[in-house]
């Protein structure tokens, strides 16, 4: 299969000029005047505790469209304005189903309740499909989809004492935003059952999240900053071609240890005399930092994507075929 372009989208002049109205995007540093390598997405609720709502959704969905054809931008560092990163979802609007003033029950306006697709599994695939890494910064409470959202990220950050919890059972539901398939991945089957199982919230310093989060900090402050360190390195260091097929090597992965074989062969073989491969010896020849400027999928190896993509009805499917140059 020939690599995948998507149409109908223009990165715009300045995220600036996006009407967003539940999220914040900023340049790192915020005083650039062109858009930086790193962006600050931030869930923008704090009189709400960032609980997530269909609006939030569609900012972020928006958004990390953009940022994925975006050459000008390497990495994305997610967090939450004020003391929480999200509370979850937003209980004052509610879940379809639950009852409204007057007593009747909402549902979701589909005609069969299987074509129903959760916000937060949106927004989390946004994130997932996104070319350029995430990193999420999570400096205060992270509860429901506030938890799970941050599950596609590459890495996750999080202030020490700030309270995680995957609390569906505590709420009459079960997990969503493709946390079925990221958690069990991300810390294990045991791990991810008792979170879930007894629905409790712990602080990120907990032993149960030690695979989740990969540093905790001191402080909320502490933690941005780490993670905008992080980011920082990932910008100036790593091809966003190579950290987006090894991401995809990870999660859509063959089930035997001879046909990953195969694949790593194709896609390393694939990678080799293209313009990021060649910079990257080069620049480790010159003893200089590498600049990396290839994307996905214009820069990927023949065969990229190996997978047959599942259609989910969604406009970031909207694919045309083009061959790749070398």
């Amino acid at each position: 299969m020939a690599p995948i372009t998507r149409r109908g989208l223009a990165v715009p002049e300045s995220y600036d000029s996006i009407p967003l109205r539940q999220i914040r995007v900023r340049n790192v540093p915020e005083s650039s005047n062109s858009v930086t390598p790193v962006l600050l997405v931030t869930l923008n609720r704090p009189e709400k505790l960032n609980a997530f709502t269909d609006v939030m959704r569609e900012d972020l969905e928006r958004v990390y469209e953009l940022v994925d054809i975006d050459p000008r931008v390497k990495v994305v560092v997610l967090t939450g304005a004020g003391k929480s990163f999200c509370a979850g979802a937003d209980l004052e609007i509610g879940f379809p189903g639950m009852q409204d003033a007057n007593g009747e029950v909402r549902r979701p306006k589909v005609e069969r309740d299987i074509d129903h697709r959760d916000g937060g599994g949106r927004a989390a695939l946004a994130i997932h499909y996104c070319s350029k890494p995430t990193i999420a910064a999570i400096q205060g409470s992270a509860v429901g989809v506030g938890a799970t959202v941050s599950l596609p990220a590459v890495i996750r950050v999080a202030y020490a004492n700030a309270k995680v919890g995957f609390v569906f059972s505590r709420r009459g539901v079960v997990m969503e935003a493709c946390s079925s398939y990221f958690l069990p991945r991300l810390i294990g089957h045991s791990r991810a059952l008792h979170l879930v199982t007894t629905g409790a919230t712990y602080p990120a310093h907990h032993k149960l999240f030690k695979p989740l989060f990969t540093e905790v900090c001191p402080t909320p402050e502490a933690t941005l900053a780490r993670a905008l360190e992080l980011a920082d390195s990932l910008s100036r260091t790593t091809s966003t071609v190579s950290t987006k097929i090894m991401r995809d090597l990870i999660y859509r992965c063959p089930a035997t240890v001879e046909a990953a074989h195969l694949l790593d062969s194709q896609m390393i073989y694939g990678l080799y005399g293209r313009k990021d491969n060649l910079e990257g010896v080069k620049a480790f020849l010159e003893k200089r930092t590498a600049n990396f400027t290839g994307q996905v999928p214009s820069d990927a190896p023949d065969g990229y994507p190996w997978w047959k993509q599942v259609d989910i009805g969604d406009k970031l499917l909207e694919y045309t075929q083009e061959k790749a140059k070398l």
